[in-house]
């Protein structure tokens, strides 16, 4: 196999953006570390020209990012790390929208597959055998999502959900209710059945409403179904429709945490902001993105184990105003 950047920098031991530019741009490069990275190059019999691809195997150094919904703000951080990876590598990120619909997403990835050379899905809709069906004829990462035998980056729910409990427990609650996302959410799937199965070993009740749109927009009616449950602690799917539940309790004049407390999922800039600033479980987005990009590129090298990789972020629950101890029994 020819010599790419990659084994340049692992070599020289710099990052392959370094190798790019000290061959593109070497004004932007210390004379010490080009001197380093073209003695590496030689060694491990790397030829610079116009025509080579630092995405290996790629024939139009483009890869494509499908998100299921381009307008929540969790998905920012995700797309700020695949970019930078991207950009190491010399290539170029594309990135549409599947509007919470399989079909869309289906349609989206059939249309760009002639002019890119992968895909990240993250959050994908898709089922799991059509995500097999995709993966056998594209180099696919999936972001958010698991399925057996396909490569993926997705944040540990089980560990995540259990410092939620664990913290609404510490509090005295002895109930929680769920606000579910979408239906074709594999991330809230998951939520539930973590925090649904650790309940009881928490000394806790779960219960279940939805599924909401996650929206601001439609925390009020996932608010309202919540409450009619009777439990202290709501915890809903994401951010964004935690964010809603917030303004349709204060319209309500339910105080928080008071009265009820509210966690999301994501950590999103807003949650710091809002009143009262939002508890949630956050993760390592912009690192999450850099990884799924880069076991993308893995594949492109032809690397062995690169096709089913299966790779699982740590969380923090990140505490703020919006939990608080249970209220105590009227």
């Amino acid at each position: 196999m020819e010599p790419t950047i990659y084994d340049v920098a692992r070599a020289a031991g710099v990052a392959p953006s370094t190798v790019s530019r000290a061959f593109t741009k070497p004004a932007r490069v210390n004379a010490a570390t080009r001197v380093r990275v073209l003695a590496a190059a030689a060694e491990v019999g790397y030829r610079h020209s116009p025509q080579n691809r630092s995405l290996p195997g790629g024939r139009h150094r483009t890869v494509a990012m499908v998100l299921s919904d381009i307008t929540n703000p969790h998905f920012f951080e995700l797309i700020r790390g695949a970019e930078q990876r991207v950009k190491a590598a010399d290539a170029t990120l594309v990135i549409v929208n599947g509007e919470e619909s399989e079909r869309i997403e289906e349609n989206q990835i059939h249309d760009l597959a002639p002019g890119v050379d992968g895909f990240v899905l993250a959050s994908s809709r898709l089922r799991d055998e059509a995500l097999r069906e995709v993966a056998r004829r594209h180099r696919v990462v999936l972001l958010n999502r698991e399925v057996t035998g396909l490569t993926s980056v997705a944040l540990d729910t089980t560990s995540g959900c259990r410092q939620i409990l664990q913290h609404l427990a510490s509090l005295g609650h002895r109930s929680l209710v769920y606000c579910a996302g979408p239906p074709g959410s594999w991330m809230g799937a998951a939520r539930w059945s973590a925090l649904s199965a650790g309940a009881e070993e928490h000394g806790m009740t779960a219960h279940r409403v939805g599924p909401y749109t996650p929206t601001v927009a439609n925390g009020g009616v996932a608010a309202d179904g919540a409450l009619r449950t009777g439990a202290t602690a709501l915890v809903a799917h994401n951010d964004l429709l935690a964010i809603g539940v917030l303004r349709r309790l204060a319209q309500r004049g339910i105080g928080v945490p008071a009265d009820v407390s509210v966690v999301g999922f994501d950590d999103i800039f807003a949650a710091e902001f809002v009143h009262p600033s939002l508890t949630t479980l956050g993760g390592p987005g912009a690192h999450a993105g850099r990884l799924a990009v880069e076991l993308l590129i893995d594949q492109f090298a032809g690397r062995a184990g690169a096709e089913d990789e299966q790779i699982r972020l740590p969380t923090e629950l990140v505490l703020r105003e919006s939990s608080g101890p249970a209220p105590q029994a009227a």
